[in-house]
């Protein structure tokens, strides 16, 4: 025989995993799950309740376990609302005919639970119709109603003095009944269904709002002090679908107010929100631990935290009208205090380099750009890439302008500040500075936004979350972002239309037209004030002093100084083309001088050109090309539309408003 130990590097011997019986893995699932486990568990392919409490008549438990290897099969508990799967386990990976078996089995056990859970909810349903229909009407002197200060509200009352409040669905069909002993311990009818039912107390009336509390001494309580209606959702859980129902019934413009219950927990308040959130609808918490009930016992103004006092949010015009509200500025005439901003360009030419110069300007307290004033501002830069180019970038600024200690602060990487944690993160960091910052640069928007850009939901989430900084910081936030890749879409943003609706300021940044010209940058919309001149800018070299590459060789940089503007011998021509075609059909769109496309290319034909140069002329290339490289036109869709402000006003009042 062929000795193996030397290969199997010694004496072997099968490894075998050992595995409880399937009971006692069973009862381990259970308590795992919360469930406390019956003292027998029969494997045979059947559905049997037990008590989850102890107690004789209570038989919320239920369980089904198929006796087939590997044993599989569900339980839970109706009262609690748990339903697990069950597999045992065998001590080794199962065969692929064995999982097929375990889904089987599983989906047939919970074929097993619905068909016994409908069967007690028509049993109990039956059940509770009778004893509502002849339970008598509950006075104002029960214990609880008295302890809680509230009236009975059409509840009735059960033999051993219990008081019996109806759970229904769609507030028609009676399904069970929660009963409310003198001390306010509750219990729902057993077997009845509780999930997603509800109890309205009082009727609506249109002109008001429908509340949404927890329990019935909330709800009462509510109702006395309105006297408005007020639905019983009956748990926590329930919140999110009868919200929902009460909005199907009553519809869109129903005003809804969802009273939370202030627990320890959070509970109370989470539901409120996720319903909020679904379904719509105004939300009330208590100020102290305890529901509106104990809010409105200890002496609290109920009716005022349910109706807040209206704000000064419509005045009249002349009041509004009466004192000057000049713009205030950052960089005068390119960057507005409190506004949203984007600075836009293709990749290379030049953008961050210009938003840096601008942000350097303010944190270092340097009085001008360019000739325009600056003021000396705190600056959050977030940087989503390129932290490397940045810090020789800040270096060779700090250099050529011999600045001192800079007001600003950057972010190591990105984040997702269209979601939940990526903006708290941002406003948590922010907090936790010394200053308040004027200005928050997203750098780029690619890199902070999750979803698509070209997504009118997803531009939206991003720009409630920069509306967002705006308001807790009170300040500007400008967005870096890249221009579309198509000749005609190198003047606007990439992506979504909803960015362009949403700035106050727009800018494009235009990279040379041939070696050794200047960036343009281009300002397409300045909502509040007349658009700024465009200015030309150079990037010029610096070397930066002591900063040498691993092979001893100097590193260097660049920074932002004043450009030329090109000489344009055409451009005054070019207009005066632009102004005959218009004058054909002449049109304005918000103030500004449109051409069509259909009405260039008549005024092509009209003046003899051939086909071959109007086709030439409407994509790439004749007068309106290059009126749009020098930053006098833009184009939107098939129209040109006029952005300098000079040719603007030579046509402003000639045209008909589109």
């Amino acid at each position: 025989m062929t000795d193996i130990t030397s290969i199997l590097g010694g004496e072997w011997s099968p490894t075998v995993q050992y595995c409880e019986p399937a009971e006692a893995q069973i009862a381990d699932a259970m308590r795992a799950a919360g469930v406390e486990p019956p003292k027998q568990i029969k494997i045979d392919g059947q559905l049997h309740r037990f008590s989850t409490q102890g107690r004789k008549k209570d038989d919320s438990g239920w369980y089904v376990f198929f006796p087939e290897a590997p044993v599989a099969g569900r339980f839970g508990c109706w009262r609690d609302s748990i339903d697990s799967v069950f597999r045992c386990n065998v001590g080794r990976e199962l065969t692929a005919a064995e999982k097929m078996a375990v889904a089987r089995r599983t989906a047939e056990a919970k074929a097993h639970r619905d068909e016994a859970r409908k069967l007690q909810h028509d049993t109990a349903a039956s059940t509770v119709e009778a004893i509502w229909t002849n339970a008598g009407a509950a006075s104002g002197d029960h214990p609880y109603l008295q302890r809680k200060g509230i009236q009975p509200h059409g509840v009735r009352i059960t033999g051993d003095g219990r008081l019996i409040v109806p759970m229904y669905a769609d507030n028609s069909e009676l399904s069970s009944l929660q009963y409310i002993d003198a001390e306010g311990d509750k219990k729902y009818h057993p077997g009845g269904r509780a999930r997603d039912r509800y109890w309205v107390i009082g009727s609506q009336d249109g002109n008001q709002p429908i509340f949404i509390a927890e329990g019935f001494a909330t709800a009462a309580t509510v109702k006395e002090v309105t006297n408005c209606a007020v639905a019983i959702a009956f748990s926590a859980g329930n919140m999110t679908s009868v919200t929902g129902a009460i909005r199907e019934q009553y519809g869109e413009t129903q005003e809804i107010i969802i009273v939370a219950d202030n627990d320890e927990s959070g509970v109370g308040l989470n539901s409120a929100e996720q319903a909020s959130a679904r379904h719509g609808g105004r939300i009330v918490c208590p100020p102290e631990r305890g529901d509106a009930n104990d809010y409105h016992a200890a002496g609290g103004d109920l009716a005022g935290l349910l109706f807040p006092p209206v704000d000064d949010w419509l005045i009249p015009a002349d009041e509004f009208s009466e004192k000057p509200a000049p713009i205030s500025w950052l960089v005068k005439r390119w960057i507005q205090r409190n506004s949203l901003i984007m600075v836009h360009g293709p990749s290379g030419s030049g953008k961050t380099f210009i938003v840096l110069d601008w942000c350097l300007h303010m944190a270092a307290a340097k009085s001008t750009w360019m000739g325009e004033k600056v003021r000396a501002e705190s600056v959050v830069y977030l940087a989503g890439e390129g932290h490397n180019g940045l810090k020789g970038r800040i270096a060779a600024w700090k250099q050529h302008h011999g600045s001192g200690p800079l007001d600003m602060w950057l972010s190591k990487d990105g984040c997702d500040l269209n979601t939940a944690s990526g903006y708290q993160r941002v406003v948590d960091h922010i907090r936790g500075l010394p200053s308040v910052p004027a200005v928050i640069v997203v750098d780029t928007l690619h890199r902070f936004l999750l979803g698509d850009e070209n997504s009118a939901q997803d531009a939206k989430t991003m720009l409630d979350s920069c509306s967002a900084l705006m308001q807790e910081f009170g300040c500007s936030v400008l967005l870096v972002h890249h221009t579309g890749v198509a000749e005609e879409a190198q003047h606007r943003a990439r992506g979504s239309s909803a960015w362009k609706g949403a700035l106050e300021i727009e800018i494009s940044v235009v990279p040379p037209k041939h070696d050794g010209g200047s960036i343009q940058i281009i300002q397409r919309k300045s909502k509040d004030a007349e658009t700024a001149n465009p200015h030309f800018l150079d990037l010029t070299p610096v070397p930066i002093n002591g900063w040498l590459d691993e092979d001893g060789e100097q590193v260097s940089s660049a920074v932002i100084t004043a450009g030329k503007e090109p000489e344009s011998k055409n451009s005054e021509k070019n207009s005066e083309i632009f102004m005959k075609a218009w004058f054909l059909k002449p049109e304005f769109v918000d103030g500004a001088a449109v051409l069509s496309s259909a009405v260039w290319g008549e005024y092509l034909k009209q003046n003899g050109s051939s086909e071959s140069t109007i086709k030439s002329y409407m994509s790439n290339k004749g007068p309106l090309k290059a009126l749009l490289d020098e930053g006098v036109v833009t184009r939107v869709d098939q129209d040109w539309v006029v952005v300098s402000p000079e040719l603007n006003a030579k046509l402003f009042g000639r045209g008909k408003e589109r």
